[in-house]
């Protein structure tokens, strides 16, 4: 008997549910170096095994892994949510489009010994689900240069909140997936999602 795949649509469906439940145990881990060594496993085997890999089929059997910083225990911060006047905006996307989102609000926190913020955009789009991508000094050299992104809870990165901040964890920072294709068509670091500091932390460049 011939072997039936399910529709690409279940497929992603299957591709979402792990990453629901990947990051669940992410947030539930007592140490965060423990869960980002799970999260990097998990997500290595799914670039190259699961049918919705934003990499190309072709190079899948040669796929050796995504790259990374060390992880760096000074580069996971809490941010304080600041509440602003939601405000929607038009991001340009990977192949020249653009998503609808509202700026909800700002993550302020210190990193590297210096103050910054990051955007809080709510996706308008899909029901709905909070997303933070950034750019940073390392952008378009050690990493991917249209920027990386920290949550995005419609596709179920979600780090969690600790005694009601946001957990900003840049360990866990990863490419949007255009980074692998250009095929995908995937929204870029706005103007309020800059960082002026190198953040030698998460995913490298491909």
């Amino acid at each position: 008997m011939t072997e039936r795949r399910p529709a690409p649509l279940l497929d992603l469906l299957d591709w979402k549910r792990r990453v629901f439940d990947l990051y669940e145990e992410v947030r539930s881990a007592p140490d965060p170096v423990v869960a980002w060594e799970l999260w990097r496993a998990t997500r290595d085997r799914m670039m190259r095994e699961h049918p919705q890999s934003p990499i190309p089929p072709g190079q899948r059997d040669a796929f050796g892994g995504l790259r990374y910083f060390e992880y760096d225990r000074s580069f996971r911060v809490l941010a304080e949510v600041e509440e602003a006047e939601p405000e929607r905006l038009e991001v340009v996307t990977s192949r020249d489009g653009a998503y609808a989102f509202t700026r909800f609000g700002r993550a302020r926190f210190e990193l590297a010994g210096e103050n910054a913020s990051l955007d809080l955009l709510w996706l308008e789009g899909y029901g709905g689900g909070v997303f933070v991508s950034f750019r940073d000094a390392t952008s378009g050299r050690e990493t991917y240069g249209a920027g990386r992104y920290l949550w995005d809870t419609v596709k179920g990165a979600d780090l969690g909140l600790e005694d009601g901040l946001m957990v900003l964890d840049f360990n866990f920072a990863y490419n949007p997936s255009c980074a692998y294709d250009p095929r995908w068509d995937c929204p870029l670091a706005p103007p309020g999602s800059r960082l002026e500091i190198p953040v030698t932390a998460g995913e490298r460049a491909p």
